[in-house]
């Protein structure tokens, strides 16, 4: 069985205890306090009661407080995931969406996201998803916009003469401008 990793002994465990005292972070709070009970003479395995936590971790808290201190104890954010468009590739996309599709070259004549996704394959080499691609242009500030659906037999003669109001008012309108009056 291997020695334990010694806790640095600038800190003792009452100064950790204080530091815990005054943390807001709650998970700084409990790795201090586990490593408080370390350096107050107790087991690795009561230090890992008191986290509740497995000494594998203990072990990696005892690394993280050695290599910075009590703030290295602190929550830190996820990396998450790499974005798939860089931003050079982001500005691409955007000229492109704004500029729209040359139908002799790009073989439509409004961009769509299947467009847009083959688009971005062979322009900037980059293999995305219809769906994350919308969310790429939503979050860009582009929004979905087609025209109003018009019927191909539609009588614009019609239309006209469907707005045109009637000289002769109805019983009902001439009591509602009465009332008005």
């Amino acid at each position: 069985m291997r020695a334990a990793i010694p806790v640095r002994s600038d800190y003792s465990g009452y100064d950790l205890r204080r530091l815990a005292r005054t943390s807001d972070d709650a998970n700084q709070t409990r790795r201090l306090l586990s490593l408080a009970v370390i350096l107050d003479g107790g087991s690795r395995n009561e230090a890992a009661r008191t986290g509740g936590v497995g000494l594998q971790v203990i072990r990696d808290w005892v690394l993280r407080f050695n290599a910075g201190g009590p703030e290295a104890l602190l929550t830190r954010k996820a990396p998450g995931k790499t974005p798939i468009l860089t931003d050079d590739q982001r500005a691409r996309l955007a000229a492109a969406v704004e500029a729209g599709p040359r139908p002799y070259l790009d073989g439509v004549v409004r961009w769509r996201l299947v467009d847009l996704v083959q688009w971005a394959h062979e322009e900037i080499g980059v293999s995305i998803s219809r769906h994350t691609l919308g969310r790429e242009l939503h979050a860009m500030g582009f929004r979905k916009l087609s025209a109003r659906p018009q019927h191909y037999a539609q009588d614009a003669d019609a239309i006209t003469e469907f707005k045109k109001t009637s000289a002769i008012s109805s019983p009902r309108s001439a009591s509602n401008k009465a009332g008005r009056q």
